[in-house]
């Protein structure tokens, strides 16, 4: 069943024509990948889903209704979590404090402080720490625990594994896959095609701003040709 459809997506910044009919859709419980090469679009098509940047020509669709136009913490109330490139956490805060910032609706999924903390144990070892000091990997827990506070019905997550050292991303990597295994739909935006197939059910590969190849991870793994020209692998 769908949860969210992008619904031939035309997307500007200015004049320049970014996102050119675009479609993709997210069924409930699905983990979805989007990859490409860096500039190709995709954070731009994520800043269109959530309202930060809305589409020119064509819909965003999220639990049957159409967001395409609404503003971005209204794309939120009604179920949509963003893990935003880049982390963006409130340097001045603490851990702590940027969870609370975010919490609403415990009832709907139950993510609670208590349960964050459970899927990143450091985060409850820092979380009086303001967030400007916590290490790259534990600023992108906390991106992730704090988009989880508002019992999103959808994650998306943007790039989640820039800048981070591989043993960091290994442990970020087992928090997503506990994340699928509890059935969370999760559109994954990511660079790094490697990582991404170890978790995504189905995978578009998108290039100039539209999309260029559309498999299953085990198709994408074995096209070498498709890897090499768009994925640089």
């Amino acid at each position: 069943m769908a949860l969210l459809e992008v619904r031939d997506v035309h997307v500007y910044y200015g004049d320049a024509y970014v996102i050119q009919g675009l479609s993709l859709t997210l069924d409930q419980g699905q983990i979805l990948g989007l990859l490409g090469r860096n500039g190709v679009g995709k954070t731009t098509l994520v800043n269109a889903i959530v309202g930060f940047n809305p589409p020119r020509r064509g819909k965003v669709v999220f639990k049957g209704a159409d967001i395409s136009q609404i503003a971005s913490f209204e794309t939120v109330r009604s179920g949509m979590g963003l893990v935003p490139q880049g982390r963006r956490v409130f340097a001045s805060l603490s851990v702590e404090e940027n969870l609370l910032v975010a919490e609403r609706s415990f009832e709907r999924h139950g993510w609670s402080l208590k349960r964050v903390y459970t899927l990143f144990p450091r985060l409850q070892e820092r979380r009086g720490q303001q967030a400007k000091t916590l290490s790259g990997g534990e600023q992108q827990m906390l991106a992730i625990g704090r988009a989880l506070m508002t019992n999103p019905d959808c994650l998306i997550m943007d790039e989640p594994s820039e800048g981070l050292a591989p043993i960091v991303i290994q442990g970020v990597w087992e928090a997503i896959g506990k994340l699928k295994d509890e059935g969370l739909s999760i559109l994954l935006v990511e660079q790094n095609a490697f990582l991404a197939l170890k978790l995504v059910d189905f995978v578009h590969v998108m290039s100039k701003g539209q999309l260029v190849y559309s498999a299953r991870p085990e198709e994408l793994a074995a096209n070498e040709a498709i890897k090499a020209r768009f994925l640089g692998i």
